[in-house]
């Protein structure tokens, strides 16, 4: 390093502006690129030169020159010149991404919860949740589902108490380093809200506000369809369709080395009524093992416009164990 510092262990990656390498005292550590003063790499690498030429390289420092040492060939670059680096399983990573199959790079969590008691109260709850997302280079696609279902014996019997089901798919594509186009689709049933199905397509763009090492912060607006269809018994069932204008974000933020966290908002504006709703999602998974997690999270809806004699808010929270999963 240009202070002095000597760092040894093996190169995993360099990428943008900095240089990730594993120590075997340290783990990993991450070094500013501008900071290196010298480099060795007797193991060979996949070295990106300008052009996206890429060559199998080792690495050696020959004043204020990199030699790129392949297949016998020595080929002095400037440390500017060197755009990646990267080992063998960064490579390989690196090239699955760059044309994956629809069913690659799938990562997500899935929970099932249950409670109940027996004896002189008669009651049970089941919650399911589920969360996955496909990330390219270029492109995200999430998709989730949520559920409750709750029963209480009342005087002998049996009846529902919580019946809700919420679910969704959402898709973005970059358009520009910073911009990127989105779609979305959501699906909603309420028993106690005398909502039979919700049906909501939209699309907009958005802004990639924030990107760190520990997450990104994406900001989006645009215009949805939306279908409520209703069944207030006694009254008669009826529908409403609407044309909105939405804005909101979507977070992910690494808490710490085994919990991340994950938040969406949207705010929905009726264009020809001036009524309004929003979508507040917040959840937190912690890893207890690489496949075993202990998931919470917490579902709101608004609607100012409900059916007479109903509340405008539903909270659907659930926590337990999970399974996470990655292809």
């Amino acid at each position: 390093m240009k202070n002095g510092d000597r760092v040894s262990g093996e190169i995993i990656k360099k990428d943008a502006k900095e240089l990730t390498i594993k120590s075997a005292h340290f783990g990993k550590i991450t070094l500013p690129w501008a900071q290196v003063e010298s480099i060795r790499a007797d193991k060979p690498l996949n070295v990106v030169l300008p052009g996206g030429e890429t060559l199998t390289a080792t690495l050696e420092t020959a004043g204020e020159r990199v030699e790129v040492v392949s297949q016998g060939a020595r080929r002095p670059v400037a440390p500017e010149e060197i755009v990646a680096l990267r080992d063998a399983a960064e490579q390989r990573a690196y090239e699955r991404l760059q044309h994956p199959g629809p069913l690659d790079i799938w990562t997500g969590t899935a929970t099932i919860g249950l409670a109940g008691t027996h004896g002189n109260a008669e009651t049970g709850t089941t919650t399911v949740g589920f969360a996955a997302a496909r990330a390219t280079r270029t492109s995200k696609t999430t998709t989730y589902f949520n559920a409750i279902r709750s029963t209480a014996d009342i005087d002998g019997e049996s009846r529902k108490t919580a019946q809700a089901v919420r679910g969704g798919w959402a898709f973005s594509r970059n358009l520009h380093a910073r911009i990127f186009a989105n779609t979305f689709n959501d699906w909603e049933y309420d028993r106690f809200q005398n909502l039979d199905l919700r049906t909501v397509l939209g699309g907009g763009a958005g802004f990639h506000f924030w990107k760190g090492e520990r997450g990104r912060m994406d900001l989006h607006g645009g215009g949805a369809w939306n279908r409520e269809k209703f069944d207030p018994a006694p009254e008669p069932a009826f529908t409403r369709n609407s044309s909105e204008a939405y804005w909101g974000d979507d977070l992910s933020y690494k808490l710490n080395s085994r919990t991340n966290l994950i938040q969406t908002f949207r705010m929905f504006h009726n264009l020809t009524k001036g009524a309004y709703r929003h979508n507040f999602d917040i959840g937190a998974t912690t890893h207890f093992f690489k496949w075993l997690t202990w998931n919470v999270s917490l579902s709101n809806r608004y609607l100012s416009n409900p059916v007479p004699g109903r509340k405008r808010d539903d909270f659907l929270y659930t926590t337990g164990l999970g399974i996470s999963f990655a292809r």
